[in-house]
């Protein structure tokens, strides 16, 4: 099978994927390729990427379920919007610092000031601690990441 290779002894279930030229030679492991990645990335740049990862997770959920079924406020316009906005610029944001963009600061501080909008609104309307929190804490990691 061209571009996999069946487990070794102790491997069941693992299946390493990697890439392969036109004559058919393997190309670097793209999981050595992500852990040698990740190896130059701070601590600090991890903690950003899960903090945006996971914001984008509970603000997507958050908004498509919480705020549909309640209705009223949740799914005005503003809020809604933010909401998305929210957790589409957190993917932008994990995306430019797992590709190692030199311009992962940029998309940092915007998401600093969207997470914190959408923590203050979110906190208005009430019943949504989780998106509240999960925000402030992405809002602040970002900060760090801008600077």
């Amino acid at each position: 099978m061209k571009g996999r290779r069946a487990p070794a002894s102790g491997e069941e279930g693992r299946v390493d994927t990697f890439a392969a030229d036109e004559q058919n030679r393997p190309r670097k492991n793209m999981n050595t390729t992500l852990q040698h990645s990740r190896a130059h990335m701070g601590s600090a740049m991890e903690e950003c990427i899960k903090n945006c990862l996971d914001c984008h997770h509970i603000c997507l959920e958050t908004a498509m379920n919480h705020c549909l079924e309640t209705g009223g406020k949740h799914t005005e316009p503003a809020h809604f919007r933010l909401m998305i906005n929210c957790a589409e610029i957190c993917q932008t944001s994990a995306n430019f610092m797992l590709s190692g963009s030199e311009l992962h600061h940029l998309t940092c501080g915007v998401c600093a000031q969207i997470c914190e909008k959408c923590a203050e609104n979110c906190e208005r309307l009430g019943e949504m601690d989780e998106c509240v929190e999960t925000c402030r804490r992405c809002a602040e990691s970002c900060r760090k990441m801008a600077a």
